[in-house]
């Protein structure tokens, strides 16, 4: 029976993910953001933490963790550093995907946990411009060859650990039959891939998450995973990306969120009205908005580990799963952006200054908004849900 208690929680923390580990990367988040460079230091002492191999099975080297105690770490590190927090994500998402193949029987990407467990960083190649179809559609082209590979050519937009990624997940539209997507992984080394030195965004600035063009990449036999018709079908290989996307995104932003709350805190803690005579802590508009957005708070990380035991406990909620997994994604996601607002007017000017903290978690919080499906693509879902037969 899996142990879901919080002894076992604080104790991988402690683990993984000490206090000290955890100061170190605050104050290296705002050099990274100021200089917007990557977070090379953070990535070492993870690799070191053995934070890689987080969902690496035991007998290979690795933790052997589910996705719940994932995310709760993860939740964790972003209370410090969200753009490294958001970039380990796709490394993770990559190996979480194939742990969650291997809990239901499918073995055939067992080697991506191998090549994990050897030190191979795995990255998520798969938004690309404009397509919001995302999974279910792509605008890349995989030209078959002969030998049962593909030459892949497209750009990919926010790849994530693009300074030191060596295996990318990736899709494409088959160039020989339109109605089939090939989904696979691409090695670094191979001919063709042009990572984009353009970078310079509002938030979340130090995972790197550059554009990467690919011009007749060449995917391995061997490395094929799946070749899926194009649209809403069901697949383990979709599914499993779906749900580790979601939940680990909104594991990023439920840790900002927090954070947010805790710079809230200080910033009224430490502030004294002239006119009432004490803290703003004691000033009941403060007291209010700070009340509502712990309220709002409260929610994400309750949703996420529901949702997330749930996965780890195999449930079956068959056409139910989207709605919960980009529900839980885009409440955090909201949650974060609003708390960081307030942490904003708790800190006042202070916190509008580049210096302070709450003024980079604002800009990291909105980072949140670029992940998809975006809430303007989900109501639809939701909608249908209620309304149609």
């Amino acid at each position: 029976m899996t142990d879901n208690s919080p002894a076992r929680h604080a104790a991988l923390a402690e683990q993984y993910l000490p206090d000290a580990l955890l100061e170190r990367f605050r104050e290296r988040a705002a050099v990274y953001d100021r200089e917007n460079r990557f977070f090379d230091e953070d990535l070492a002492d993870l690799k070191d933490a053995g934070y890689l191999r987080l969902f690496v099975p035991e007998d290979l080297g690795g933790a052997g963790l589910n996705l719940n105690e994932v995310s709760k770490l993860q939740q964790r590190l972003a209370t410090a550093a969200p753009a490294t927090a958001l970039a380990i994500n796709m490394h993770l998402m990559c190996t979480g995907v194939v742990h969650a193949m291997r809990e239901r029987g499918d073995h055939s990407l067992d080697w991506v946990l191998e090549e994990a467990a050897a030190g191979e960083i795995f990255a998520f190649g798969i938004s690309e411009p404009s397509n919001d179809w995302v999974l279910q559609g792509s605008k890349s082209t995989a030209v078959p060859q002969d030998d049962g590979g593909y030459l892949i050519s497209g750009v990919k937009i926010f790849t994530s650990l693009s300074p030191v990624w060596t295996r990318l997940i990736v899709h494409g539209t088959d160039a020989s039959d339109e109605t089939q997507l090939v989904y696979g992984f691409l090695e670094r080394d191979a001919a063709g891939i042009t990572v984009s030195d353009d970078w310079d965004v509002m938030g979340m600035r130090a995972s790197q998450s550059r554009a990467t063009i690919l011009k007749d990449v060449r995917m391995r036999p061997e490395r094929v995973a799946r070749r899926i018709p194009a649209g809403r079908v069901p697949d383990l290989l979709t599914f499993a990306i779906t749900s580790n996307f979601q939940l680990l995104i909104g594991s990023i932003y439920a840790g900002v969120a927090q954070r947010a709350l805790q710079l809230a805190v200080a910033g009224l803690k430490a502030r004294k009205s002239a006119k009432a005579g004490t803290t703003y802590a004691e000033v009941p508009e403060s007291r209010i908005r700070l009340a509502d957005a712990h309220m709002e708070y409260l929610a994400v990380p309750a949703q996420l580990e529901a949702y997330c035991r749930d996965f780890d406990d195999l449930a079956d909620h068959g056409a139910g799963w989207p709605l919960r997994l980009v529900s839980a994604r885009l409440n955090a996601s909201t949650s974060a952006r609003r708390t960081a607002e307030v942490a904003l007017m708790c800190t006042s000017g202070s916190g509008f200054g580049n210096a302070h903290e709450a003024s980079r978690l604002f800009r990291d919080a909105t980072a949140g908004l670029f992940h998809p499906p975006s809430a303007d693509a989900a109501r639809p879902m939701y909608a249908a849900a209620l309304l149609d037969d």
